[in-house]
């Protein structure tokens, strides 16, 4: 289908830094600017040649968007007025954050890159959403009209850019054609999460010494399926939540509550002195995970070391008990995310099988 042509003036937009010409152009907003040229339609099937003020005609469909399309509908979507955004750090709306701007403390997050992961962003509400940039030669796909019904319905602006600056501008191997930026991500409070809510124990991870983003996302998002209720990260030699963690973990960073804390082997002594199990895993013990049994139904916590070095000697000496996993190939051990998959769903095999 051809691409809609609008008469009305399109607003310029900077998108790379001073100097550096324009990227690509704020589609959401609709104040007064000298006339752009008219831009010849897109070849692109089923995708309008700008985003954010008009609209695909063709409708989410499967694939990408079961979850939230019956809460947005297109048509009855409020339509987006042009307004301003706060700015980005080390930027104006529509530029790229500096690459030498002073990293901010805390959880990290700002900049969400993957299709899957800027969704969930959008759904989880949780956060202010600056903008988001979408590729100027990104195929349609029903997820990304999905992306576009929802910010719109948010008023979050929607930017077309210049594949180049978009991927200059990405943190992560692939960003999909997409990165939105927004607010640090929240941090959760490790009190409230040594606390029993609704009738359901604590059910923590701890993460020792874990340095590699893709390994901590794919953890995360074994946490969310198997119903942890909150995960706590080291401040120092820890990665924290980056670009390529977002994306790792397909957006379960929105849903997982996080918590950053000083000193691993004191947090666990605060663990134990409110009841919770704190359960170690480690190649070396000759107990196994299977033998965890009904500590699983209580307060627990897994802590999960690196793959290079394990567990760190305090938090060892610190946790209750050290188990396994039995390995009875020719690989010595597994990465830490299929760990942390393994362990997260015997103990909720166990509550279920409790339950049942």
């Amino acid at each position: 289908m051809a691409a809609r042509k609008s008469n009305k003036p399109k607003a310029k937009v900077n998108l790379g830094p001073p100097g550096r010409p324009a990227g690509g152009r704020n589609t959401n907003s609709r104040a007064g600017s000298q006339p752009a040229a008219k831009k010849a339609a897109s070849p692109r099937s089923g995708a309008a040649a700008s985003r954010g003020v008009v609209s695909r005609s063709k409708g989410a469909g499967a694939g990408g968007a079961s979850r939230s399309a019956a809460s947005f509908s297109r048509d009855d979507a409020p339509r987006p007025k042009a307004r301003r955004s706060a700015p980005l750090p080390g930027g104006r709306r529509g530029e790229a954050p500096r690459r030498n701007a002073p990293v901010a403390k805390g959880l990290g997050g700002e900049q969400v890159e993957g299709r899957q992961a800027v969704r969930e962003l959008l759904i989880g509400q949780k956060r202010k959403i600056r903008e988001i940039w979408m590729a100027s030669d990104i195929d349609a796909a029903p997820i990304l009209d999905d992306i576009e019904q929802i910010a719109h319905a948010q008023r979050v602006p929607i930017l077309e850019v210049a594949r180049r600056t978009l991927e200059d501008t990405a943190r992560s191997e692939a960003p999909q054609g997409i990165i939105a930026f927004a607010d640090q991500l929240e941090e959760a409070s490790f009190a409230d999460m040594l606390k029993t809510h609704n009738g359901v124990a604590p059910f923590l991870v701890a993460v020792d010494g874990v340095t590699d983003p893709g390994n901590l996302g794919a953890l995360l998002r074994c946490c969310d399926g198997a119903g942890v209720t909150g995960v706590v990260l080291p401040k120092h030699r820890a990665v924290h939540v980056t670009p390529t963690v977002a994306k790792a973990s397909a957006g379960a960073v929105e849903h997982v509550p996080m918590t950053l804390v000083s000193g691993l082997p004191t947090a666990i002594q605060q663990m134990k002195d409110k009841g919770i199990w704190v359960v170690g895993l480690d190649d070396s013990s000759t107990n196994t995970l299977f033998d965890i049994g009904k500590l699983a139904n209580e307060g627990i916590c897994i802590v999960l070391g690196s793959e290079g070095t394990g567990l760190s000697r305090l938090v060892k000496d610190r946790c209750d008990t050290i188990v396994g996993i039995p390995m009875l190939g020719q690989v010595s051990s597994l990465n830490v995310s299929a760990a942390a998959a393994l362990a997260t769903y015997e103990v909720t095999r166990v509550r279920m099988a409790g339950r049942a």
